[in-house]
């Protein structure tokens, strides 16, 4: 009736396809505070669609999560353009969404292969050793054993030291609005909104694209996006009234879930700067829109406006004693064309962040030179330019444009290339990693709103995988995907580089990860197989153990 093999969590199983067993998966190890994840690939003998009992005998059972691995539409798996490094290329079903179980039951679809993805989060006070875990597949909670798979848990007496990595993924507050049909700040919003704000720093998030305006991000020229402005404010003449205590709120659950680096939503448009963003106020006794893709950014009354709002919310900033966890945004990714109204721009805000950095998406060096920005964001692709050049505290990104040679995290790329990101931040001492879609639910320049259950790839814009990372599910919580646990565990293993450098140097560390490979690892250029990913990992285990147990 069913076929179990256990895989790596870097396989993705697809239903046609019989995955092969991966045997380092029967003998795994992790730091304290770490999750580790496999996965047992299942294959359904039935007529049609049936339910069997899953069974875990272990001493750790209380540390173990199992969930299904859902397949999700995908109309467009990659750009035109695209290399070797694909599973597939052709619209599908793609493995992705993470369901948890109910009532122990694993659904078993006739003829196809499906996979449980397991997750073991090691508790901080967990005692050291090998532990043995069993999962066993019955026909009830008391029926025939179908199948049984066996896997041991090594516990290293060490502990995964706290994240460095400055982390954002865009959090897009509107679309959770628009999703879940809520008014944005009302008790129910701002309940849901702790839900994903929780589960964003729960894996590796720790700097989060704040609204204090709404951002003007993928959104049509003269079109708007749901408003979703923290900043209250008040028009009296050509004066304004500023409250700020809903951005207070943010900031506290934020830190509640260990978020502790604040974006202020970019304050011209994107891709030129050429407009202000959309702002709200109460006029009379009524909300109105003041500015809007209508208010060129040089206007006088926009700059009326900029050093009033800036002046106070800095100083909030101040008094809140977080200057140094807050990133000011000018326009989003701007090119050589628009240098001029990107460098207009910063001049008209730079009186009024003195103190403060500025971070932006952009990757033509110029404008890093002509020291329009204090943070360059490259990306991974144009990076090489601002490596040379050393640029201290360099971040990076990727989105659909990083399609080719580098890591990114596709639904139709293999999970390897998604978590390898973590060895290559590492090696070249990133500061800071963003990428622009946590939760995107609109179509392209935000024309619509979408159900990502249904629609993956932002209208057939961007391939699947590139808009969001995680579903909006049921009683107003995310549900994971398989790419989020994955760059998760990329998280991860920067932590464990980060502690065996704290033990034998950087140098060391890097010589034992280029070791027996035929090239330096770079952006472009990096090991595809996931055995040798999960090999380097084991081997940076290893050695953490020598040293731990040399220091005893």
């Amino acid at each position: 009736m069913i076929n179990t093999k256990i895989v790596s969590s870097l396989e993705k199983i697809f239903p046609d396809e019989e995955p092969v067993a991966k045997p380092e998966c029967t003998n795994l190890s992790g730091l304290k505070k770490e999750t580790v994840s496999f996965q047992i690939a299942y294959y359904g003998n039935v007529n049609s669609k049936e339910y069997v009992h899953l069974e875990i005998d272990s001493d750790i059972k209380g540390w173990i999560r199992v969930r299904t691995v859902e397949l999700v539409p995908s109309a467009l798996p990659c750009n035109a353009v695209y290399d070797d490094n694909y599973l597939r290329t052709t619209p599908g079903m793609f493995p992705d969404l993470l369901r948890d179980l109910k009532n122990n039951q694993v659904p078993v679809i006739a003829h196809q292969w499906r996979a449980l993805w397991i997750d073991i989060t090691i508790p901080e006070d967990a005692d050291p050793g090998n532990y043995k875990m069993s999962f066993i597949m019955q026909e009830d909670s008391v029926g025939e054993i179908l199948d049984t798979k066996t896997t041991k848990i090594k516990v290293i007496d060490a502990m995964l030291p706290e994240q460095r990595l400055i982390h954002t993924e865009w959090f897009h507050a509107d679309c959770l609005a628009d999703y879940y049909h809520l008014r944005p700040w009302s008790d129910e919003y701002w309940s849901m909104l702790e839900n994903f704000i929780q589960e964003y720093g729960s894996r590796g998030m720790n700097a989060i694209l704040t609204p204090v305006l709404t951002p003007p991000l993928d959104t049509a020229v003269g079109g708007e996006r749901t408003t979703i402005q923290l900043a209250v404010i008040e028009k009296n003449g050509d004066g304004y009234n500023f409250d700020f205590s809903r951005l207070k709120t943010w900031i506290d659950i934020c830190y509640r879930y260990g978020i502790r680096y604040f974006e202020v939503a970019h304050l011209f448009t994107q891709w030129g700067a050429t407009s202000a963003p959309k702002v709200m106020a109460w006029e009379d006794g009524k909300p109105v829109k003041i500015f809007g893709w209508e208010t060129k950014s040089d206007s006088l009354e926009y700059s009326s406006f900029l050093k009033q709002f800036l002046t106070a919310l800095t100083e909030q900033f101040r008094k809140w004693g977080i200057v140094d966890q807050v990133y000011f945004h000018t326009s989003d990714e701007p090119s050589e064309e628009h240098l001029e109204a990107y460098q207009a721009a910063r001049q008209e805000i730079d009186p009024y962040i003195k103190g403060f950095k500025t971070l932006d998406a952009l990757s033509d060096y110029s404008f890093y030179e002509r020291g329009l920005v204090e943070k360059p964001v490259p990306g991974t692709n144009h990076i090489e330019p601002f490596l040379k050049a050393e640029v201290p505290g360099l971040w990076t990104y990727y989105c659909t444009a990083q399609s080719t040679e580098v890591s990114n995290r596709f639904m139709s790329m293999p999970s390897a290339r998604n978590r390898i990101l973590g060895v290559q931040l590492y090696k070249f001492g990133i500061e800071g990693f963003l990428q622009w879609g946590f939760n995107f639910y609109n179509s392209q320049y935000s024309l619509e709103h979408i159900n990502p259950y249904a629609v993956t790839d932002a209208g057939s814009a961007f391939p699947s995988g590139d808009a969001f990372l995680v579903y909006p599910g049921e009683e107003k919580k995310p549900e994971e995907s398989l790419r989020l646990m994955n760059l998760f565990h990329a998280m991860q293993d920067i932590r464990a580089m980060e502690l065996l450098e704290s033990m034998i140097g950087k140098d060391e560390v890097i010589k034992e990860m280029e070791k027996d490979l035929s090239e330096e690892i770079t952006f472009k250029r990096y090991p595809t197989s996931d055995v040798w990913l999960l090999g380097f990992r084991e081997r940076i285990n290893d050695r953490i153990e020598t040293c731990v147990r040399r220091a005893q």
